[in-house]
């Protein structure tokens, strides 16, 4: 950038506001619901869009937040009012002539300045777009920049938190517009402050206490000697945490030792007891909650974010820890607390002396986002020294491991673990007056090494004592003494430097980090006021060392590397890259680190240039699977074995504190990716009346052959809408893969139907001989044979499959068999009895053993027509006797009335002549 002058401001004039709705009907009481009742709705909040109902259903006006709905057809509607994602307002602004709300961003309006600079970089070409960093998605303005404005709606999930906002390369008076990281995430509110509760400190003259969620830095509590204090927003603005009078004694409200924030609300330690400020009550935890009642030496949470991690065996990970002397407890969301070990447990598990004393020292989460670990305290003669020894516990697996770490200590040491940001096991442990380094899974150890002192941070710091230590996600790591003295290094590095004096003694502050990445201090004062200031790491630390000559090794280090996260299902492979450009004769070199269970392969290709005393070496790292699961003899053992979770560290060979960023760390999970799901092309839940039904199948029909027929609901929220097909056609299911992002690909691999209601009056029209089998293959029939004590939708699965086309598999048989199986390309498709219509309904589940370690199923219902049901034997044998009877009736009654017919033209002409000749 030719200069840094103009930057990007955001602004959220419509976030992540609460909102609700609502109905009404003119009758009372809501006792009639029919087609002819208008029914209100009622929308009340923020983004609203537009109301959905079915096309059964008619709205006065969609786009109006109270309107009304009519619906002419009976049954069960779904309505709801479609909401947009939060929408973030930008533009641009130049530090040297924004207004101080603009400076301190808390403006809701541009400065007029700021107008006329973004107009002036928009008719220049300027847009900014908001990329997501974990899922790579891009989000546009929804129309060209507007009163100096740009509007972008953006979704809100839980998974994709971090956003950048980026601009086009635009340049204005050779200034350039500065990319801009930031957190978007739901509501975490904070506790209110209500009139006559008292305030809950650390005792007087203590440090300041903090704790931030991992996922949310800008969410933050601070205990400090006179009051509490919350923010959710880095403190721009921030609120007072108090409690209730006549709960804690006066001495209890100033003895707060420890905090930890959850969704729960805010965990306080005091005098050895836990409790929990919520929203609305301040409670105390103890045998209610199945924890201690006293005797809590610690709490602690994870310092690192993984938002994205696999769970081979667990639903959920805790989210903070609990210890006393001789137990550790771990605590879920909803206040579930689980004991998961005691000091004798682990003197089993680690082989000690039952006489031995074992206590615990501290417990702490690691960088990895399943593990836990524990410092244990260890002496047999517990007068004047002990062992510090740690252990590694996986929230997931159930595993404790041993490490190679032991530190003998005096009796009255007391050690801070801080685990950074790293593959394997790496730490940082301090006391009052030093750093020790645990570097490469505890291999590499010593003390932190400063110019002078031998290490000794108090003695170069005016007798002070280490107050916390604090490392982001880019390496760098700060060191901050009790009267603000602060000392930088880097990960990997083996000594710090001493900063300049940033604040006077006096004033107590913390060191914490935006979601941005910057680090800023904040200041608490005597009067209870807080301020926050920004600080410039970066630009101190290159102060210092442009004094010492210090330089990078290297001149950059690139990768591709976009993901913090990456998902392998079964057969996929992993391929990226990294580049270092380093002078020319250092030999410098890039290290892979990797850390977790051997599920993958990991193949390195290296290409090598050199040029103008420069070389360049690139990096090519693939990580691959290579287990077959076809025809195993425990499927599901195996495909535990190999699936887990893999961290893996990028870095070079050489660091030093004047490098730029240096490091990747990511993680690869090889298992089931939980946002996959199949479904059959063409089927909707939108082209058909959506209610529920009932339709009688035949016993004759279904596969156990029942004494009744079976009487069915058909249940449209499970099945959708039903394809009708003619009897004639046949239907061969077109199978498709999804995920979060939409349609990913046709599964062309084998998979199986079956009709959920039992039916099995269908068939197949290619046979196995036809579709190329040397031995029988595999049929509903011979699989249920096999499984009997299984319920029909786990006879057959990948589990259990066997192809046919190897006379080494298998049996011979009568190929002449209906061929079970369909894929994309053998042209197998289902066949309708001529006889009957009826209603089925299919679940598919993919039988390739290799194509996922998801059970991938779906439904589809088929309704055929086309034929006239066969009439009942014995309602035809009931109208022939009737229309034989009628015909007899008929012919009999035709006989009477013809003999009358004919006695009249017969006899009767006879009788008048008698009577003529006796007249004349």
């Amino acid at each position: 950038m030719s200069a840094s002058g103009v930057a990007v401001l955001l602004s959220w004039l419509s976030c992540c506001g609460s909102a609700l709705w609502r109905y009404y009907s003119n009758s009372p009481n809501y006792d009639i619901f029919s087609t002819r009742s208008t029914i209100k709705l009622e929308y009340e909040g923020t983004l609203f869009s537009e109301w959905s109902a079915p096309a059964t259903c008619s709205i006065k006006n969609k786009r109006s937040p109270k309107t009304e709905l009519r619906c002419s057809s009976p049954g069960i509607h779904a309505i709801k009012p479609i909401v947009l994602g939060p929408i973030v307002v930008l533009w641009i602004y130049d530090p040297e002539n924004a207004d101080p709300s603009e400076l301190l961003w808390n403006a809701n309006e541009p400065s007029l300045n700021s107008i006329v600079i973004s107009k002036q970089l928009a008719a220049l070409g300027q847009m900014p777009v908001i990329y997501t960093i974990l899922k790579r998605k891009v989000y546009f303005p929804q129309e060209r920049i507007k009163d100096g404005k740009w509007y972008i709606s953006v979704p809100m999930t839980t998974n994709d938190v971090l956003k950048e906002v980026k601009g086009n390369p635009v340049a204005f008076q050779d200034c350039f517009i500065a990319n801009s990281l930031f957190l978007l995430t739901s509501p975490m509110l904070t506790i209110p402050e209500i009139p006559g509760f008292l305030p809950i400190s650390s005792p007087r003259g203590s440090q300041l206490i903090a704790n931030w969620a991992a996922c949310d830095p800008s969410f933050v509590v601070v205990v400090a000697d006179m009051e509490t204090f919350q923010t959710n927003d880095s403190f721009h603005t921030w609120t007072r945490i108090r409690v209730p009078p006549n709960i804690l004694t006066e001495d209890e409200r100033h003895n707060v030792s420890d905090v930890t924030l959850s969704r729960d609300g805010i965990f306080f330690l005091i005098n050895g007891i836990l409790y929990l400020k919520s929203y609305n009550t301040f409670t105390r935890l103890g045998s209610n909650a199945n924890l201690p009642d006293g005797g809590i030496i610690g709490i602690t949470s994870r310092r690192w974010c993984w938002i994205n991690y696999l769970l081979k065996d667990k639903e959920r990970r805790s989210d903070m820890a609990i210890w006393t002397e001789n137990e550790v407890y771990l605590g879920y969301t909803l206040l579930k607390f689980v004991k998961i070990v005691t000091t004798e447990k682990l003197k089993g598990l680690l082989n000690m002396s039952p006489t031995a004393t074992l206590t615990i020292h501290r417990v702490e989460y690691t960088g990895h986002p399943l593990e836990l670990a524990l410092l244990l305290n260890y002496c047999i003669i517990c007068n004047t020294s002990k062992t510090i020894y740690l252990v590694i516990y996986n929230e997931d697996t159930i595993q404790w491991v041993f490490q190679d770490f032991a530190l003998d200590v005096t009796i009255d040491t007391f050690l801070i673990p801080y685990f950074l940001y790293s593959a394997k096991p790496e730490l940082l442990l301090w006391d009052k007056h030093r750093i020790y380094y645990y570097y490469h899974n505890f291999t590499d150890t010593g003390v932190l090494q400063t110019t002078t002192e031998f290490g000794n941070l108090s003695r170069l710091s005016q007798n002070s004592i280490i107050h916390n230590v604090l490392m982001d996600y880019y390496g760098n790591i700060v060191v901050k003494m009790e009267n603000n003295v602060m000392f930088y290094f880097k990960l990997k590095v083996k000594d710090a430097i001493k900063l300049h004096l940033w604040t006077n003694s006096t004033v107590k502050s913390l060191v914490c980090f935006k979601p941005s990445g910057s680090m800023y201090l904040l200041y608490v004062f005597e009067n209870g006021k807080i301020y926050p200031e920004d600080y410039p790491l970066k630009l101190e630390a290159q102060s210092i060392t442009f004094k010492t000559k210090e330089k990078c090794p290297y001149m950059a280090f690139h990768n591709d590397i976009v993901h913090f996260s990456y998902l392998l299902d079964k057969g996929q492979n992993l391929s990226v890259w990294a580049q270092i450009v380093y002078p020319e004769n250092i030999g410098l070199y890039i290290i892979v680190e990797s850390y977790g269970p051997k599920i993958l392969e990991m193949k390195n290709k290296i290409h090598y240039e050199i040029a103008s005393g420069y070389c360049s070496k690139t990096m090519t790292i693939t990580f691959s699977q290579n287990i077959n699961y076809e025809a195993v003899d425990d499927y599901f053992k195996l495909q535990y074995e190999n699936t887990g979770l893999l961290l893996v560290h990028v870095r070079p060979s050489e660091l030093a504190k004047t490098c730029p960023i240096s490091q990747k760390v990511f993680q690869i999970s090889v298992g089931c990716d939980a946002s996959k799901f199949i479904a059959v092309k063409g089927f909707t839940k939108k082209e058909c009346l959506q209610h529920d039904f009932f339709y009688i199948i035949e016993q004759s029909y279904l596969r156990d052959r029942p004494s009744k027929p079976l009487r069915v609901k058909y249940n449209w929220d499970k099945y959708g809408c039903p394809l009708r097909v003619d009897f004639r056609e046949k239907f061969r299911p077109l199978v498709q893969l999804y995920n979060d992002n939409g349609y990913v690909e046709d599964v062309e691999v084998n998979f199986i139907v079956w009709e959920i209601h039992g039916r099995d009056d269908y068939s197949f029209n290619n046979t196995m001989k036809k579709s190329g089998c040397l031995n029988e293959a595999q049929t509903w029939n011979s699989m249920i044979e096999l499984n009997k004590h299984l319920p029909l939708e786990e006879v057959w699965g990948p589990e259990n499959y066997k192809h046919c086309f190897s006379y080494a598999i298998g049996k011979p048989g009568d190929l002449s068999q209906p061929y079970e199986i369909i894929n994309k390309s053998n042209y197998n498709h289902l066949v309708w009895p001529l006889d009957h219509s009826g209603m089925y309904v299919f679940r598919v589940k993919i039988l390739d053993p290799n194509y996922s370690f998801c059970n991938l199923t779906t439904i589809f219902a088929i309704e055929t027509f086309g034929v006239i049901p066969s009439p009942n034997a014995y309602t035809v044998a009931a109208f022939l006797f009737l229309l034989m009877l009628l015909f007899l009736s008929i012919l009999i009654l035709s006989y009477f009335h013809y003999m009358r017919i004919y006695r009249k033209q017969i006899y009767e002409p006879l009788h008048k002549s008698e009577r003529r000749k006796k007249k004349n």
